[in-house]
């Protein structure tokens, strides 16, 4: 059986800006039988997320990010329907996710790295659990609730400095002793700083003076609450009361410019490739 599959074909340097061409596409055969354990898939959906930017570095800078090799399919969140399964938890017509999807039309995965999707919680929106009902969603209601120091009657503001983007679409934070809960930065991601990046003395002033805290929060930490929180996003989305917006390319082949786009703005909440209906 032939499929395509998306390597990295090169590095765009810990300071460039990745392009298109880091990534090329090409046809490899894949076995035909597999073994026991394993689960075959055909790729429905794959996701293209900013901090995959850190991945295209020799050295991520992080202790829980494995860098991409070169020549080597890349991966990353993805989602597809069994076609043959040889562990007992799957069976053939199963809609299945993982964090750790090579980048291909049809896949052979252990089976310990799938998860099982139900689609009626989100109303058959599959790609969804790859955004609002995944780890982005996650991202945004576990860090605003674990770590945005909301209190009710409050009437407090929140600001979100990447609202277009797929955590920002869906969450919400700047006074005096206001809080700032940092998740992520693509607009620093081109660039060889530490994380998270140092302030402009100017900005490092003003937080100074508004006695403005600043605290990391990383999605990973709170994985116990992810079934209970996933559960209450597919809720507010089904009762429409999460609005939900994606940015969808077609085709593995424009995976790469589905990249580039993403780290440049050109997405709309979650940015979403098509791979097959």
């Amino acid at each position: 059986m032939i499929i395509q599959r998306v390597v990295l074909n090169s590095r765009p340097g810990k300071n460039g800006v990745p392009v298109a061409e880091n990534f090329q596409i090409e046809a490899v055969p894949l076995p035909d039988k597999i073994t026991d354990g394993q689960v075959r898939a055909r790729t429905l959906y794959l996701s293209v997320d900013p901090y995959m930017r850190c991945r295209m570095n020799e050295d991520t800078g992080s202790d829980y990010l494995l860098p991409w090799q070169l020549s080597e399919v890349a991966d990353g969140g993805g989602i597809g329907v069994v076609e043959e399964s040889k562990h007992a938890n799957f069976a053939k017509g199963d809609i299945v996710t993982s964090f750790n999807w090579p980048w291909q039309t049809k896949i052979i995965l252990d089976g310990r790295l799938l998860q099982k999707l139900e689609p009626q919680l989100v109303d058959g929106h599959l790609s969804y659990f790859l955004g609002a009902a995944g780890i982005t969603g996650l991202t945004s209601f576990l860090g605003i609730k674990e770590k945005g120091h909301v209190t009710v009657g409050d009437n407090q503001t929140m600001v979100v400095s990447g609202a277009a983007g797929a955590c920002g679409s869906l969450a919400g934070q700047m006074n005096q002793n206001s809080h700032i809960v940092l998740c992520g930065q693509i607009s620093q991601y081109n660039k060889d700083v530490p994380y998270p990046p140092p302030l402009p003395p100017a900005v490092e002033e003003i937080q100074k003076a508004r006695n403005i805290t600043r605290e990391r929060f990383l999605v990973l930490n709170y994985m116990d609450k992810q079934e209970a929180s996933i559960l209450q996003l597919c809720q507010w989305i089904k009762e429409g009361k999460l609005k939900v917006k994606e940015t969808v390319v077609k085709g593995l082949e424009n995976i790469g410019g589905a990249f580039q786009s993403m780290m440049t703005g050109g997405n709309i909440g979650k940015q979403i490739v098509l791979i097959s209906e």
